[in-house]
């Protein structure tokens, strides 16, 4: 004990819930000479809620933390494994997910309890109205904020802590009852306004808690909002009958009027979690923690997990002695990241339950798959790990007759089929000599082709010479371009079993610049051409401002990418794309930021989609019936008046509505403003949102880095193709690689997937496999061989 830090005598926290009663008993267990105190507004026995749910995983936290305090719960706590979802009449039952339920006040008793074991001593039935005076009361030097989502601490010094707080769109009520539940139960009931959901777990021998949750217009179209407690019960009893076998709903908040206990959850971020005061002359850390720190939604289970994990880290944190100030710097520092990955996947998890009609189209089985998936932690094989027959059984389900992991699926979209699921990302080059390209794209395209890879991308090639976004890009608007891009084309028809695709865009304020390696948009040094746009806007200080195009330029310019896409035809690609994101010129039309017109292409969302619906039906008309086109657009300009994944719907139906097969969705690059939100498949959301709500086909791009994760988009019916970039670029046989790690648990490929070229890169990497594991395994002895 003698590392402990220095310094700290008597800690002070303030609220008696989870974190402030765990912190506690923690520190006096490493510490024993340590003045701990616990204020709690309520008395021992009050709390509202029912029960807390806990994984396997927390629950061996708690045991590393402190056994003593772990065997106590875990002697109280109800278990199970599966998780049973009622759907439109039909029902879905998936095991190994490892809960543990127990009663919100009998785990406050259990350390309470400890509390008092420990030396702590627990101060109840006092409201700590001023944080400071109670400090200074208790001697204190340290407080802990752990005053709840209504922190009162956290309000005092709001501009220190910076919390960002966001009411979600849902309406929920916390109930309990005495049906009990073999599984963590999801109910979803359509009702004539709108759909209502449950969520019902047991958390001790006879008590369930049950969750009733609907978005807030459909809450206010029944006129829950204007109902008294008892009438509002009456309503969820009829609505979920058949799940209470006959048993009644409870109120444990019965003190509350009208319908104050329909709550919408409130989201809440901190910038930083410490603040000092100084309290007779003494600086006196305030430190944030468990609700009053942050929320996680309760559909991931997540609030009590955090405040644990909290106090947990900083009481293991206090035990290497450091300073108070270093300490309270590690704690923050490394907590703020692990609670931002739990609210991430709670933010997925929560939109997943505010856009419930977005799914309900689907069967049940594809239904439970993407509810299980919601906050993109669990992944494909991760299920399998889980609950191997129920997967496997999934996986039939979803290809119609022998089970195969969901990229290698194949596809048929109009008169084309792909092999699999994958497709090569476009990706510049800067390989082109005036615009044409040269050996390296064949080989870098046919090394790809080979590599596995449905579909190939060509890079944004030009229909212009003045719409490339550098001298070094590709364009299709002379004839020695046609014929170098038709030897690729040709290659990767005869040597693979891949397609290949081409997107056509042009660079508009984001052209004339240099090539990546030299500037990513940074305009030439010299030789620079006239730019065009939407609007006579640069993308930046340093880059040109391009003029605004008249009605003529754009009758011209629209004219050129029908010349382009005769020649995309000619040549024999397979599928072909038009470039309406990141910036260049056909989406400075869409976006609100680059395209300030006053004239018919300009203004509301309709508007400003017109120019590139015109470019893209001519293009349509000429390209052949039997092959798909697709449009890529920027989903979210991240950046704030900028479009959003709302506007984004109305530009996939419009496109639609004009004959798109795909939208290939990406995000972002509109504006050098733009702050987007980056983390594991962050734009996937955008394409699950798209193919859902408007009923077309989508492309996934951006962070997919594994099958595991290409296998979960498409399972789950986030996507149709999962568009590989990076991955790819780094290993041209990315797709075959990663199918020879599913090879290894016996997955059978597809016949149509394999060509002569691709069951000799399939050898090589079985060969490369067993190579790495022999490297890896442990050397036995001369004398053991």
């Amino acid at each position: 004990m003698n590392s402990f830090t220095p310094n700290l005598q008597r800690v002070l926290c303030i609220g008696g819930g989870p974190a402030g009663l765990y912190f506690g008993l923690l520190m006096k267990a490493r510490q024993p000479s340590l003045e701990i105190t616990v204020i709690e507004r309520n008395r021992p026995f009050d709390t509202f809620g029912w029960g807390v749910v806990l994984s396997d995983q927390t629950l061996a936290n708690l045991a590393a933390a402190d056994p003593d305090t772990a065997a106590l719960i875990g002697r109280e706590f109800h278990h199970w494994d599966d998780i049973q979802v009622f759907f439109k009449g039909r029902q879905v039952r998936s095991g190994g997910h490892g809960f543990c339920g127990i009663g919100r006040k009998r785990l406050l008793n259990i350390l309470q309890e400890r509390c008092l074991a420990l030396g702590v001593k627990l101060v109840f039935e006092t409201d700590a109205t001023d944080d400071q005076a109670l400090a200074e009361q208790y001697n204190a030097d340290l407080v802990i904020a752990s005053d709840g989502l209504n922190s009162r601490i956290r309000q005092r010094y709001a501009e220190v802590f910076e919390p960002d707080i966001d009411l979600r769109q849902c309406r929920f009520v916390w109930l309990g009852t005495n049906q009990t539940f073999d599984a963590f139960t999801f109910a979803f009931e359509k009702t004539e306004h709108g759909w209502f959901q449950a969520h019902a777990y047991q958390f001790d021998d006879k008590t369930s808690t049950f969750i009733v949750e609907t978005p807030e217009e459909v809450w206010q179209a029944h006129g829950l909002d204007k109902m008294e407690q008892p009438e509002a019960i009456a309503f969820c009893e009829k609505l979920f009958a058949k799940y209470l076998d006959g048993h009644s709903l409870i109120s444990n908040a019965t003190h509350l009027r009208g319908s104050a206990n329909w709550i919408r959850f409130p989201r809440v971020v901190c910038k930083h979690w410490t603040h000092r005061v100084s309290v007779n002359g003494k600086t006196v850390p305030v430190v944030l923690m468990g609700d009053a720190a942050h929320t996680a939604h309760f559909s991931i289970g997540s609030g009590t997990k955090l405040a644990l994990e909290d106090a947990i880290d900083l009481a293991n944190e206090f035990a290497t002695g450091g300073d108070i100030d270093h300490v309270l710097e590690a704690y923050e520092a490394r907590r703020s990241v692990e609670v931002l990955k739990i609210q991430n996947a709670a933010r997925n998890s929560t939109e997943w339950f505010e856009n419930v009609p977005r799914y309900t189209g689907m069967e049940i089985e594809q239904f439970a798959y993407s509810l299980l998936t919601r906050s993109q932690r669990i992944s494909h094989e991760n299920l399998r790990l889980r609950d191997t027959e129920w997967l496997g059984g999934y996986e039939q389900w979803l290809s119609g007759g022998k089970a195969l992991p969901p990229m290698l699926m194949p596809l048929t979209v109009r008169g084309l089929t792909l092999k699999n699921r994958i497709m090569v990302s476009p990706m510049a080059t800067y390989s082109a000599i005036d615009g044409v390209p040269q050996d390296f794209l064949l080989v870098h395209l046919g090394a790809r082709a080979l590599g596995g890879a449905g579909m190939v991308f060509v890079e944004m090639t030009s229909p212009t010479p003045e719409g490339r976004i550098s001298p070094a890009c590709t364009g299709l608007y002379n004839d020695a371009q046609s014929a170098a891009f038709k030897r690729i084309v040709d290659f990767v028809h005869s040597q693979s079993s891949a397609k290949i695709g081409m997107q056509l865009g042009h660079s508009g304020p984001k052209g004339s610049t240099q090539v990546g390696w030299e500037g990513t948009d940074e305009p030439l040094p010299e030789g620079n051409w006239p730019l065009l746009a939407a609007s006579a806007l640069a993308y930046g200080e340093q880059n040109q401002l391009p003029a605004q195009m008249t009605c003529a330029d754009m009758d011209r310019m629209r004219e050129q990418f029908v010349e382009s896409t005769r020649r995309a035809a000619e040549a024999g690609f397979d599928w072909l794309e038009l470039h309406c994101a990141h910036g260049y010129l056909l989406s400075s039309f869409i976006s609100p930021l680059t395209n300030l017109r006053t004239d018919e292409y300009g203004g509301d969302i309709e508007h400003r989609c017109r120019y590139p619906l015109e470019v893209f039906r001519a293009m349509r008309a000429v390209w052949p019936a039997d092959r798909p086109m697709s449009v890529r657009i920027s989903a979210h300009d991240w950046a704030p008046g900028g479009n959003t994944d709302a506007d984004a719907v109305v530009v996939a139906r419009a496109f639609k509505d004009a004959g798109c097969d795909f939208i290939d969705v990406s995000s972002g690059q509109t504006t050098r403003a733009a702050k987007p939100i980056y983390g594991r498949m962050y734009q996937t959301p955008f394409a699950d949102r798209i193919r859902n709500e408007v009923g077309i086909s989508t492309i996934a791009v951006g962070a997919i880095t594994d099958a595991d994760q290409a296998n979960s988009i498409i399972a789950a019916g986030r996507a149709d193709l999962c568009a590989i970039a990076r991955p790819h670029l780094a290993d041209a046989a990315w797709t075959l690689h990663e199918a020879a790690k599913l090879q290894n648990r016996d997955v059978d490929w597809p016949k149509q997937y394999l060509s002569g070229r691709d069951q000799m890169y399939r050898e090589i990497a079985k060969q490369q496999q067993l190579a790495a594991a022999l490297a890896a395994a442990p050397r036995v002895p001369e004398e053991e061989q």
